[in-house]
């Protein structure tokens, strides 16, 4: 059970230029599959927020937590330039994880 443990901050976007999120998780697959299929309710859900842009692995949850936790306090274009430096595209990430494709931005 603990071979997916992973404590990971992550930030999902609408679509280009759209609503960000961010979050932290222990398992990022799993919580990827829940923000896709609505079962992970509240913001993302109602806010169609469902594409990976970027995400960091800690070594402990608490750090995770931390990170998260600050990240949230950021403004706007700190956040774009965190991820922009290596995703300029805004492309999903969850793809390189098998995820299927969400369609046009």
């Amino acid at each position: 059970m603990r071979e997916n443990f992973q404590p990971t901050v992550y930030l999902l976007a609408s679509r280009r230029n759209g609503t960000l999120y961010i979050g932290v998780t222990s398992n990022l697959l799993q919580r990827i599959h829940q923000h896709r299929e609505g079962t992970f309710g509240g913001f993302t859900r109602k806010h169609t927020v469902h594409r990976l842009v970027w995400f960091e692995q800690h070594a402990t949850m608490e750090h995770a937590i931390i990170r998260e936790k600050r990240l949230k306090k950021w403004e706007r274009a700190w956040k774009l330039n965190l991820f922009e430096k290596d995703n300029p595209t805004w492309r999903d990430l969850a793809e390189d994880f098998g995820f299927p494709p969400l369609g046009e931005m």
